[in-house]
């Protein structure tokens, strides 16, 4: 079985990039991406049978895994929701299909983000993971346009073994994650306020 291109790009450059910047003793203690984890949920679908299997279709084009389906733990009344009641698709990637998944999203899906300047850098949980929200799924290559029955969003859960958001980010940059530079979108925005 072959390696990953973005696997072997991590071995032979990021680990040691990173062992320089951050100041690493031990390869060991480079942070790595453990998994992603893909998610869906439908809580507020009319026809949220219909609407889950519509998701675990989709997520399977995107991943090439099945996904597990999950549930309610409590009732919702607002939502409509009972308890133990079908609720959303998930799928966690680990190995090569998480390496694999990770090079498509960022040179393939990313930069089909409409009017797309990079994502937000904010996401991070304070541990080194990070999240993001993409809003349909029309994004990815895998999905046929025309084939599309409902506007689907997904989370993007990318853990690291990274201990702080500096050391998640840092990886994930090396790594080609398109990061929107805080600095240069402020002065856009400065820029576009004068005129």
């Amino acid at each position: 079985m072959n390696t990953p291109n973005l696997l072997q790009h991590y071995k032979e450059k990021v680990v040691p990039a990173l062992t320089q910047k951050l100041g690493y003793t031990n390869v060991h203690q480079v942070p790595r991406l453990e998994k992603i984890v893909v998610t869906s949920c439908m809580g507020k679908s009319p026809d949220r049978k219909v609407a889950v299997e519509d998701a675990v279709n989709e997520i399977q084009k995107i991943t090439g895994q099945r996904p597990s389906t999950t549930f309610s733990r409590k009732s919702v009344a607002n939502f409509k929701l009972r308890e133990n009641e079908i609720l959303g698709a998930r799928v966690t990637l680990r190995g090569n299909r998480m390496w694999e998944f990770l090079h498509r999203f960022i040179h393939i899906t990313a930069p089909n983000i409409r009017d797309f300047r990079g994502i937000s850098a904010k996401s991070f949980d304070g541990r080194g993971n990070y999240a993001c929200g993409i809003q349909e799924q029309s994004i990815f290559p895998e999905i046929e346009i025309d084939q599309i029955k409902r506007q689907i969003g997904f989370d993007l859960i990318f853990v690291t073994s990274a201990p702080t958001d500096a050391e998640g980010r840092a990886l994930l940059t090396e790594l080609g994650m398109p990061f929107r530079d805080v600095k240069k979108s402020t002065e856009e925005a400065a820029e576009a306020a004068e005129l």
